[in-house]
């Protein structure tokens, strides 16, 4: 019997090609879209759980606001970890990392690379994270100072093998060093919040340990099982008051904690689970570039809504169709056929369709997943999600999408008594069917969804291209690692600054983009800091050149010159410090600040000059207090050039780059691409989004073309006797049309206020957005409108020209 039902099937595909192509390249496309969506929802789901310890493993997380100054900090003092371990018996074991500029030169046989995925690391790093070894001992691979562990493609790249272990390495930095390789672990996997070849021993960090005011090393901690993370966070006010209060009485004249938070302050410690890393932490400075668990949220009710879409249009059109073969049923029941047999042909023939779908989308997943890695910076593999529970998943949908599809027209045909088929009482039933109606009111409802977030998207991305930042970034190149020059760094400076096409140059260990450089220190308005006149503020050490090769304004007092000797105790601040010394005119004020955290004695500057607000973080954050102070930041180099031969230029200052600093690699960007990678997430999501919102709406017109095409062929009559009477084309085409258009606007007008929540919602996130104008709303629904119009039109118009005569010619 399934075999006739198989084969019955399959004549009937073959008869009706067009339904049956429409069918399935629209589900083949909407299964397509669910599956890649899905894979991508999955890997980002999928972060730091290769950790055996992953459900104990904890981030210890830094919120201070000091002065009106927020910081939400990924970093925490380096004493931390283990003061909860001696003094909480439910913390197993911590580590911690510490990267002071995030690179180091590694030298290569006579050439040196920079590494940019190096980090300082606790021994006890391997206790807490899964890190398996390949070579060596992990266990005391990092005791020792000058000791590495390095990843087994680093081994590679650096020996050609992966036994390493007893070999060193050279670094350079401020002082060249030798390491010793103590192990060689298997690479980190993709999914996990940091991705390090290189784990040198902290033994090597050149800083001032035992500070508890001092916020600089990620922290994390392993929990005793049993034990609730949330109710661990109450003991962080133990620790501030024993450990943390009474250095900070050491220089701020302040009474308690309690007094600190009646000033408006804050100061708190909390525990962040590492899986929840990834996706739900925004803090500074993480250690790699972190998802977003909105996106997560949007693309799986994307995935959902497209692979509805899909299979509401295959219910649609095979429930549409099925009433033209209302007669076929009829003479099939009077012959003595049972409804079961009914119901089960429908059922079957609906299910076959649905599979052929999933081989085509399957197909299409392979084919088009190279493009889609490309589009959200992925490296997925089909492979890597091909578990028993997904492939039982997806075998699922075409069983549920067919038996949907087929059950209304099984059921409701078979159902009638034959002498009613027969006289196709059910036809009008099928032609005006509110559930159709109601399904392509909601295929457009998620379109129209779709085109209005995209567009906002990407009205927010050109809103943060064309916005006046304060600076300029266009044509300014900046030259990494310049520190490796040693004592010709000014030299380069000098002789670079000195060609035709640059027109600045300045030392640039601080730019306003992320993953810049960055020193909060907390100042005061008066010699004697409280927990009133005190708060944070970014200080950045530039020299005289870095304003004008910027672009930034000076709106009060001067620049750094030369000629005055006394700007090494001066400071220019930003309009924001301003604001909260609240100062009418600043310039020749003084602030205070403590520049040994190990010291009571505070040191003054004096205020020389303002600088316009610029941002020196994302758009999505205010622009807090900042100031620049003189100095020699000499890692980086940026110049401001005015030619039209980059490509010449950029020669030429690499040729000078090689012979200043023989063996050392040049690298440099623009501060522009550094600027946009800021926003780089932002781009995808617009890309990705309107990717899948044409998928969207070629799948919505294909189901309505289909409809479209069965509508007029039911009305095939009434057309010729309209004809006949006189009615023209354009009548006849408004007629057909005007059902579907209206079904368009009733979509738009309960899309419109789901819309504007979600986008004013997706908008929160950035301190500097762009409005939701009503036009936004009109242009999405118009565009929907035209495209529903030019696909029911074109059926439409091919049934009003058709000849009367063939359409009246009695059957």
């Amino acid at each position: 019997m399934i075999k006739n039902f198989i084969k019955t099937a399959w004549r009937n595909l073959l008869k009706n090609r067009t339904f049956s192509i429409l069918n399935i390249v629209g589900l083949a496309i909407g299964l397509c879209c669910f599956l890649l969506i899905t894979m991508y929802v999955l890997d980002e789901l999928s972060y730091d759980k290769y950790n055996e310890k992953a459900d104990r493993i904890y981030r210890v997380n830094s919120d201070i606001k000091f002065g009106g100054t927020n910081l939400a900090l990924a970093v925490c003092s380096d004493p931390m970890g283990a003061t909860l371990k001696k003094d909480y018996p439910q913390v197993e074991q911590y580590t911690r990392f510490y990267n002071s500029n995030g690179s180091k030169l590694v030298k290569k046989g006579n050439e040196w690379i920079n590494e940019n995925n190096v980090v300082h690391a606790d021994s006890t790093v391997f206790d807490v994270f899964t890190l398996p070894a390949i070579a060596g001992d992990t266990k005391t691979a990092l005791n020792e100072p000058n000791t590495v562990v390095i990843t087994e493609s680093t081994a590679k790249k650096y020996f050609g093998t992966t036994d390493a272990v007893g070999k060193t390495i050279e670094t350079s930095g401020p002082t060249k060093v030798l390491y010793k390789i103590t192990a060689v672990i298997k690479d980190i996997p993709k999914n996990s919040h940091f991705n390090f070849d290189f784990l040198f021993s902290m033994d090597n960090v050149e800083y001032q340990f035992g500070n508890y005011l001092s916020h600089n090393f990620q922290t994390y901690v392993v929990l005793k099982k049993g034990t609730d993370y949330k109710a661990f966070d109450k003991n962080f006010a133990e620790v501030i008051e024993r450990y943390v209060m009474p250095q900070a009485k050491q220089f701020m004249k302040i009474g308690s904690i309690d007094e600190f938070r009646k000033a408006g302050n804050k100061l708190e410690y909390h525990l962040m689970p590492v899986t929840d890393i990834h996706l739900h932490s925004a803090r500074f400075p993480e250690l790699a570039v972190n998802g977003n668990a909105q996106y997560v949220y949007i693309f799986s009710a994307v995935a959902i809504f497209i692979l509805l879409i899909a299979c509401i249009n295959f219910m649609n059109l095979s429930t549409a169709r099925s009433a033209s073969r209302a007669k076929e049923v009829g003479i099939r029941k009077v012959l003595g056929t049972e409804k079961r047999f009914l119901i089960g042909q429908f059922l079957t023939e609906s299910t076959l369709l649905a599979f052929i779908s999933l081989v085509l989308a399957i197909a299409l997943c392979w084919l088009v997943l190279p493009l889609f890695n490309q589009l959200a910076a992925k490296q997925l593999l089909v492979k890597d999600f091909l578990t028993s529970k997904i492939i039982i998943a997806i075998l699922l949908i075409p069983l549920v999408v067919g038996a949907l599809a087929g059950s209304y027209p099984a059921f409701y045909l078979s159902a009638f008594q034959p002498i009613a088929v027969l006289k196709g009482k059910i036809n009008a039933g099928f032609r005006r069917s509110s559930i159709r109606s109601g399904l392509v009111v909601f295929q457009f409802f998620i379109s129209i969804l779709l085109i209005i977030g995209t567009i906002i998207v990407y009205r927010q991305l050109d809103y943060i291209q064309t916005k006046n930042l304060g600076f300029n970034k266009e044509q300014v190149m900046v030259v990494n690692g310049t520190n490796a020059l040693g004592t010709n760094v000014d030299a380069f400076k000098n002789e670079v600054a000195a060609m035709s096409g640059v027109k600045s140059a300045a030392f640039s260990g601080y730019l306003p983009v992320d993953n810049s450089s960055r020193n909060d220190n907390t100042y005061s308005s008066q010699a004697v800091m409280d927990s009133k006149n005190g708060f944070n503020m970014q200080t950045w050490t530039i020299d005289y050149d870095y304003v004008n090769t910027l672009g930034m304004e000076i709106v009060k007092g001067r620049n750094f010159s030369r000629e005055f000797g006394s700007d090494s105790s001066a400071v220019i601040i930003n309009e924001s410090t301003q604001k909260v010394l609240g100062y009418t005119d600043p310039i020749g004020k003084k602030i205070y600040t403590n520049d040994n955290l190990n010291s009571q004695q505070m040191v003054s500057y004096t205020i020389i000059g303002v600088v316009k607000n610029f941002h020196f973080a994302s758009l999505r954050q205010n622009i807090g207090p900042l100031c620049f102070r003189l100095g020699h930041t000499s890692w980086s180099m940026a110049f401001k050039v005015a030619t039209t031969d980059i490509r010449a230029l950029v020669s030429k200052i690499e040729s000078k780059w090689k012979l200043m600093a023989s063996g050392f690699p040049f690298s440099y960007q623009f501060l522009d691409d550094s600027f946009d990678d800021m926003y780089r997430q932002e781009q995808r999501v617009g890309k990705i989004a309107i990717s899948f919102a044409i998928l969207a709406i070629v799948i919505a017109c294909l189901g309505l073309f289909g409809l479209a095409t069965y509508m007029a062929e039911q009305r095939t009559k009434e057309i010729g006797v309209r004809k006949v009477l006189g009615a023209s084309v354009q009548n006849i085409t408004a007629m057909l049309s005007k059902e579907f258009l209206t079904l368009v606007l009733i979509a738009a007008v309960i899309a419109f206020p789901l819309a504007w929540w979600g986008i004013n919602y997706w908008l929160q996130d950035f301190a500097y957005r762009v409005d939701v104008s009503w036009w936004v709303f009109v242009v999405a629904a118009i565009i929907a409108f035209v495209i529903a119009l030019l696909t029911v039109s074109f059926q439409a118009i091919r049934a009003a020209v058709a000849n009367p005569v063939d359409s009246l010619r009695d059957e």
